[in-house]
């Protein structure tokens, strides 16, 4: 009997270390099937959504001086002429029959998009198509179309062009809500121009403030020059934003990009197909933030609302007996959680319209009714003349003329430093530069002052591209100034 007890204990412990065998055996499998069940696959959303996805490219007409021969441009051969100075030995070229100056398309820059309807309207950036003098869409089956613009809107970057076409895949629009921090999102779009790049990441924050009528989407995924208007997409195929900015203290892409909110774009989309405009609403006020110790101080009880610095005289906010000191806690029974929120509530009000605010005023809240007035259309940059611009030979030679910032230009843009381009010709002009535009970053080089950016330039390859981090009123974007060869 002993013995047979023995034989069943060796074949308990024989099996059992089978068991643990093939379980070692197993458990790396089982760990890669959940590990493959945890990392999002993309191959079926780029294939569902890759065809909606086009390409833009701008060109831009400039003026083009004929060439004297001898390689040097009218203003260089003057100051020879002026001073009487001999001029420099040149190789001859050959002089055109033509002396009248004429007009050649240059390429102006590279952008993305995507197909609204099967018509032929396309969504992509306000700053993609912004001076273009011809806009160019091509599909991923390589075909290509002139397009019309019919409408842009700067506050938000939205843009809509038509192409004429029909039967074309447009894509499915996603609801902003149900995006979460965390999801996993895709964007497809010509990175440098390299069409139909696919990158992928997660969705960093949402209600991201970096402007007064948007409230971005921020993200992780790696968006580069020519990713800018093409869409921003959920696991379910939707497109839930547009690609339009990235922060950057380098001028190249950190790991932080923003895109705006695909609801708020059709908003603006279903104005600009409209009417070719967006009307805004505005009340005139000067707002801030509420602080705790204000808060607490006033006796509101929590930080919320916007508070009222000033009343703009003849305003519909004055006029609707509207006080500075004053703070709006709601607007039209919406809640003003912070003082962002209002600029947007009231923006997508029809100029007009009557509203109510309720403001809290000497420990007690009111209501006040207003008619809701009309946002003016953006004026050009006011710019100081005092400075003297600095020229450099580097600059130059890229078409530039440019300034350091006056202490007053960077107070009123935010800025710490920067360039100020105060002419854009021939190889800065083709790229998209123009008069009034600030240089932030040159080859991924943050430059603050015109000694940098010239420092800067000295150390590139004089025959290969340079790109170029800039500011246009209160968006930041990229060009990619090409040498003539």
């Amino acid at each position: 009997m002993l013995g047979i007890a023995s034989q069943k204990l060796r074949s308990t412990l024989w099996l059992g270390a089978v068991l643990a065998a093939v379980s070692a055996l197993l458990l790396p499998a089982q760990a890669a099937t959940a590990q493959t069940r945890v990392l999002p696959d993309f191959t079926d959303l780029v294939e569902q959504v890759g065809p909606s996805v086009v390409n833009i490219r701008t060109i831009e007409k400039v003026t083009v001086r004929p060439s004297n021969g001898s390689g040097m441009d009218e203003d260089m051969l003057e100051f020879f002429r002026r001073f009487g100075l001999p001029m420099p030995n040149v190789p001859r070229q050959q002089v055109p029959r033509s002396n009248q100056p004429q007009e050649e398309e240059q390429p102006r820059g590279v952008g993305s998009g995507f197909i609204l309807s099967a018509d032929g309207f396309i969504m992509t950036n306000a700053h993609v198509v912004d001076g273009a003098d011809e806009v160019l869409v091509t599909l991923t089956d390589k075909r290509e179309f002139k397009a019309r613009i019919v409408g842009a809107d700067k506050r938000t970057d939205v843009a809509v062009v038509k192409i004429e076409a029909s039967g074309l895949p447009a894509v499915k629009i996603g609801d902003v809500n149900r995006l979460k921090v965390g999801e996993w999102v895709m964007a497809i779009g010509s990175p440098f121009g390299l069409e139909n790049s696919v990158t992928a990441g997660i969705v960093s924050a949402k209600q991201r403030d970096t402007g007064d009528y948007l409230p971005f989407i921020q993200t992780d995924v790696a968006i580069n020059p020519g990713n800018s208007g093409g869409p921003l997409i959920n696991m379910r195929g939707e497109v839930v934003g547009i690609n339009s900015q990235i922060y950057s203290r380098s001028g190249g892409y950190m790991g932080i990009a923003f895109a705006i909110p695909i609801d708020e774009a059709i908003r603006v989309s279903e104005q600009l197909r409209a009417s070719g405009r967006v009307t805004r609403g505005r009340i005139g006020v000067q707002i801030d933030q509420v602080t705790k110790e204000v808060a607490e101080a006033i006796g509101l009880g929590k930080p919320q609302g916007a508070l009222v610095r000033g009343v703009e005289s003849g305003s519909p906010a004055e006029k609707a007996g509207v006080e500075a000191g004053d703070i709006i806690l709601k607007f039209d029974g919406k809640v003003i959680e912070k003082s962002t929120d209002l600029p947007r509530l009231v923006g997508n009000i029809k100029p007009g319209t009557r509203s109510t605010l309720t403001v809290f005023r000497r420990g007690s809240a009111k209501d006040l009714s207003v008619t809701i007035g009309e946002v003016e259309a953006d004026k050009p940059a006011r710019k100081e003349r005092e400075e003297k611009p600095r020229i450099s030979g580097a600059a130059q030679s890229l078409g530039l003329l440019v300034a350091d910032l006056t202490e007053a230009q960077k107070k009123e843009l935010k800025l710490k430093g920067g360039v100020l381009v105060n002419a854009a010709t021939e190889a800065a002009a083709r790229a998209g530069l123009r008069e009034g535009d600030v240089i932030l970053a040159v080859a991924n080089v943050e430059v603050g002052s015109v000694r940098e950016f010239e420092a800067v330039l000295g150390r590139l390859d004089k025959g290969k591209s340079i790109n170029v981090l800039f500011r246009r009123g209160d968006w930041a974007q990229y060009a990619v100034i090409r040498p003539v060869r």
